[in-house]
């Protein structure tokens, strides 16, 4: 087995073994996850992801430049992962998911994360390494992605959960039971196995995160076309993902200029895509410091223009519209 084969098959089983222990041993019970038990798994993902680029490194698998582009990679999917997360609570408010199975959501819904992303990874670098020209075809979808995100209302963001076409297809093809029964994704109801609406739930997850990856991957792959650069650096952000959620659902109110940044942060990506066509190359330091920047000044302005307080006479006529429509 040649050290490539080794890596690959050693960072599998690892996230396994980890994400194993996280189920099996620290969220065995089922339990509300406190802002600072999800702050403290945050800063355990992050430092052995940054353990795993630093090591590659260190034992002189990678070179100061990957290990640079590794990191750039990881940012910037870290960083857009952040958008799923609004979706999320979306979501989670809209089936009205009780907040200690909410952590069991997340775990099965990253585990199918990473054969998607497996998949769209490994097909996406052989693509663009076999023609070159898709590199600006998906710097030009990012661009465009970015347009739309910057230009976007609230409101169009709020879409209904039920008349998305993943539960529409779930009701149609599967048998759904009328309620939940706690955690469990099947159930016995009328003499039949069903599946709950944490089911539909759960469904719900994986395709937010297959539509989402649709955009971080092409601008990870704006950075780096190594597959194993690509994927391990897609997998370390949304193992952090689910911890990160239970940090920040709180505190989305306050960051609300984050979306603004992410869409430059796509902009940002897609040119540099687009601008290898006249033989223009960012250096991959310089590339990391603008989306670094970008984020930072994205947070801080979030806090020095927090957004407006919406009246409580115009707020309360607008929940009520909300409860008719559920």
């Amino acid at each position: 087995m040649n050290i490539q084969v080794a890596l690959w098959v050693g960072f599998n089983v690892f996230v396994l073994a980890m994400l194993a222990l996280d189920l099996g041993l620290f969220h065995r019970k089922e339990h509300v996850v406190t802002p600072k038990e999800a702050g403290g798994w945050t800063i355990v993902w992050i430092a052995l992801s940054l353990l795993f680029c630093g090591g590659l490194w260190y034992f002189g698998y990678w070179t100061t430049a990957q290990s640079m582009q590794w990191v750039t990679a990881y940012v910037i999917e870290y960083a857009l992962s952040v958008d799923n997360l609004f979706v999320f609570l979306m979501v989670f408010a809209y089936f009205r998911v009780a907040l200690e199975v909410q952590h069991r959501v997340l775990f099965w819904g990253i585990m199918g994360a990473f054969i998607m992303r497996a998949v769209l990874i490994l097909a996406g670098t052989a693509l663009v390494q076999r023609f070159h020209w898709l590199l600006y075809i998906f710097g030009a979808f990012l661009v465009f992605t970015a347009a739309k995100m910057a230009f976007s209302k609230e409101d169009d963001d709020a879409a209904d959960p039920e008349q998305t076409f993943i539960v529409k297809l779930s009701r149609r093809m599967l048998p759904v039971a009328r309620q939940g029964e706690g955690s469990n994704f099947f159930t016995i109801e009328d003499g039949r196995r069903k599946v709950t609406p944490l089911f539909l739930v759960l469904m719900v997850v994986e395709a937010t995160d297959l539509l989402f990856a649709l955009d971080s991957i092409p601008a990870v792959l704006g950075i780096s076309q190594d597959p194993f650069i690509v994927y391990t650096s897609n997998v370390c952000a949304i193992l952090g993902l689910r911890s990160l959620f239970f940090v920040v659902s709180s505190l989305m109110e306050k960051f609300h200029l984050l979306k603004l940044g992410l869409a430059a942060i796509l902009g940002f990506v897609g040119m540099k895509m687009l601008v290898v066509f006249f033989d223009i190359h960012v250096p991959i330091g310089l590339s990391l410091g603008v989306i670094g920047g970008i984020l930072v000044a994205s947070i801080v302005a979030s806090l020095i223009w927090p957004k407006p307080q919406v009246p409580a006479e115009l707020e309360q006529p607008r929940r009520d519209r909300e409860g008719a429509n559920s």
